[in-house]
């Protein structure tokens, strides 16, 4: 590099100095950590945009590589994550890497405190998976760590790459499936969800199933039960909803979280399954196949997602820099729920 260059190069502690900070709090910054002002933070952030400051790459491989990757999991308790982390493995392993769980509760505070440490212990990259952390945020963190992001839609990012099922396309293929066979009255169930949090899966098979809705003409009829956030109790919202004068005759379930444990209400309650209720689920989780529950789902493919996720990953530690948004298409798996 010249001298030229060298001296107009811009550094976190150029970034400190326009600022009037430390450059630890430039640091803290970055990191998105707790306890920074909002006025501290937006003084920082007017200044990394104003001087276009990016963290060197060069010089987070000055320290060297730890063969580490950390992976962030929603949570432990879905059947369907499993699958994703063993395609995760399946390439990481081959390459030498070690991997570092965390698991988030779906809580933004705990999954940021869980991505500072990563990047506190020098990982070379992060997989995260059904994150709830928004994509500005997402952003902050990429720009520090190599990231790639399963169950989460935002195509224009550029500091991280994505990989999703095309949960539009599934939802749709759903409704057709409950459609063509003889239904017209066919709710979806989805989970409550703040704006800031549209590019989440439940959010974008809503989308989906509002639009197949329209297609088939059945716009009018479209009605969406809502359910609470994955880490809250809702049987009772569930059952609330079987025993309504107004049930609908079939139901898309944005997962199969919800869409097992409505089958398991709707026999409590006598209800018939498929003759006096038709279901579908999404992601195909272990639990559907089984005999008892013999659910329809839309299989997103979790190993592969999982494996795609870990190549984009070494390829962005590798030097990539512009960003990949892969969709990975489902496939419907009918079953006596249909």
């Amino acid at each position: 590099m010249a001298d030229g260059d060298s001296e107009n190069r811009v550094t976190i502690r150029t970034v400190a100095a326009d600022a009037g900070v430390s450059v630890a709090a430039v640091s803290k910054v970055m990191r998105n950590a707790y306890g920074v002002s909002e006025a501290l933070r937006l003084r920082v952030e007017a200044s990394i945009e104003k001087l276009g400051y990016r963290p060197s790459i060069a010089a987070r491989g000055m320290r060297g590589q730890t063969f580490t990757l950390g992976v962030l999991l929603v949570d432990i308790d879905n059947p369907f994550l499993p699958s994703v982390y063993h395609g995760i493995e399946e390439v990481t392993e081959t390459k030498g890497y070690k991997l570092m769980v965390g698991v988030g509760k779906a809580h933004e505070r705990r999954e940021a405190q869980l991505i500072e440490q990563m990047i506190d212990n020098r990982m070379d990259g992060l997989i995260m998976v059904a994150s709830h952390i928004p994509g500005p945020v997402m952003d902050r963190y990429a720009r520090q760590i190599p990231t790639v992001v399963v169950g989460h839609h935002e195509p224009l990012a550029e500091s991280f790459d994505t990989v999703n099922s095309d949960d539009r396309t599934g939802a749709q293929m759903a409704v057709r499936a409950l459609y063509a066979k003889g239904h017209r009255d066919i709710a979806m169930l989805a989970m409550e969800w703040d704006p800031r949090y549209e590019a989440d899966v439940s959010p974008q098979r809503e989308q989906g199933y509002l639009a197949v809705m329209k297609e088939l003409g059945l716009a009018d009829r479209a009605r969406v039960l809502r359910v609470l956030q994955s880490d809250q109790p809702r049987e009772d919202r569930l059952r609330a909803y079987l025993t309504a004068p107004d049930r609908p005759r079939a139901i898309f379930c944005w997962s199969d979280l919800d869409a097992v444990p409505l089958r398991n209400i709707a026999w409590q309650l006598g209800i018939r399954v498929p003759e006096d209720l038709a279901l579908v689920g999404y992601d195909n989780n272990p639990v559907a196949s089984l005999p008892l529950i013999d659910l329809a789902s839309i299989d997103q493919d979790g190993h592969r997602m999982g494996r795609v996720a870990a190549e984009a990953l070494l390829t962005r530690i590798g030097g990539r820099s512009v960003a990949e948004h892969i969709l990975i298409e489902p496939r419907l798996i009918p079953r006596r729920s249909l």
